[in-house]
């Protein structure tokens, strides 16, 4: 049995699963693509080639095994995309999320059926159908569970709207000794710049109290401004619009004290290391043309 422990974006990881860019397929048609980002790349003929992420992620891998931590990656299912494993699942305590994906993506959980079928039938949890929510808008953080979803009317309008409000509903059932947190995101289904697809994609919490933000993200300012309030103006990296679509907010943390960026994000990773951070600097440009970055293709199975 795989054991599983998540409170945290950023105590110290023990095992992971991390996606896999094998046999990722040919580049999408247009009308395929589940983001902006994405289909402005097929518009440009620049699309991600297999070969260059699949070097980015063994990158990711090469830390993992620096750092001990236990590596499990998903079977690779023939021309299919099998990189953004945050989507798929998640996480909080001692139970392992399936999330309810949008149904073209389906198939991807089947590649981890093996390690969904180690974990204790009781700690499955599976969403009743109504219920839309990805992993890339769940952050645990002690005693507060963070939501990234979309209330606005015209939520069926958006293919980039990934989680709703009867996600944030269910999980209060679920953990009712924790304040579930939800933040309405602003959605673009055809500016990249103007979307933020998940949580994770405009705001993320680090070791050492601070956080990664980009206000624009935030459809309500108040609920930007109590982000800011709950870390502390002077523990809020605040980044732009330009470094949010190359996403930076989409880092990932090994411990308090390690945490993997991409290796342009000059002015984030300065910032890092002038608090004390060590910054393991991985290639991954390639991988966020698809609007993802480190978080979205990083499952966390147990940290400390």
């Amino acid at each position: 049995m795989i054991e599983l422990h998540i409170t945290n974006e950023f105590s110290r990881l023990r095992s992971v699963i991390l996606g896999s860019a094998k046999s990722n397929g040919p580049t999408p048609k247009l009308e395929d693509a589940y983001d902006p980002k994405s289909a402005q790349h097929i518009k440009k003929g620049t699309y991600p080639v297999e070969k260059d992420m699949i070097d980015e992620m063994e990158a990711v891998a090469a830390v993992f095994k620096k750092y001990e931590v236990e590596v499990y990656r998903p079977e690779i299912i023939q021309d299919y995309n099998q990189i953004f494993t945050r989507d798929i699942g998640f996480v909080i305590e001692d139970k392992f999320f399936k999330a309810n994906i949008l149904p073209d993506r389906e198939d991807e959980f089947t590649a981890i059926e093996k390690i969904w079928s180690q974990i204790p039938k009781e700690k499955r949890i599976q969403f009743p159908e109504e219920v839309h929510i990805e992993g890339g808008d769940v952050m645990p953080h002690g005693d507060y569970i963070f939501v990234g979803t979309y209330r606005e009317d015209d939520y069926e309008k958006y293919i980039t709207a990934r989680t709703n409000m009867a996600a944030v509903s269910y999980l209060q059932e679920l953990f009712p000794q924790k304040i579930i947190k939800s933040f309405n995101l602003r959605k673009s289904s055809t500016i990249p710049e103007d979307n933020a697809l998940h949580l994770d994609c405009c705001f993320q919490p680090i070791g050492k109290g601070k956080c990664i933000i980009h206000k624009r993200g935030f459809l309500e300012e108040e609920e930007y401004e109590w982000l800011v309030d709950f870390f502390g103006k002077d523990n809020c990296f605040h980044i732009d619009k330009t470094e949010m679509y190359h996403m930076n907010s989409n880092i990932f943390s090994i411990s308090e004290e390690v945490i993997i960026s991409e290796r342009n994000f000059t002015r984030l990773n300065k910032w890092l290391r002038s608090q004390g951070f060590t910054v393991e600097e991985v290639p991954y440009f390639e991988i966020s043309k698809q609007e993802g970055l480190l978080r979205c293709s990083t499952m966390p199975l147990r940290r400390d």
